[in-house]
């Protein structure tokens, strides 16, 4: 008696409605320049110091350790971490390639 008459809705269904997902394209490209953008650049310039890594240079790996490079193959190394000792590591153990005379003022 006091509940109004349902209507159906006739209004036609407009199809794409984009402004229902441009919130989502907001955060996707937000999330492509604060997260996915830097951790690429990143990534290329991590490639690219392994790939610079020479014999003698003075490098400290992801375990931290600090030590000189003694030998450098495609892909291990072999870093010298006191006189006489020596050990070898994958090239991607590798975090820092650190300035020389760096081991000298530890």
């Amino acid at each position: 008696m006091f509940i109004p008459p349902a209507f159906a809705n006739t209004s036609a269904a407009s199809g794409f409605d984009l402004m229902g997902f441009l919130p989502m394209i907001v955060i996707f490209v937000l999330f492509w320049f604060l997260l996915i953008r830097p951790q690429q650049k990143k990534m290329k310039e991590h490639q690219k110091m392994l790939s610079e890594i020479n014999k003698g240079d003075e490098v400290a790996t992801q375990g931290g350790i600090v030590g000189r490079v003694t030998k450098a193959g495609d892909q291990y190394l072999a870093i010298e971490i006191a006189n006489g000792v020596e050990i070898n590591v994958q090239r991607g153990a590798v975090s820092a390639k650190l300035e020389k005379g760096t081991i000298k003022s530890l």
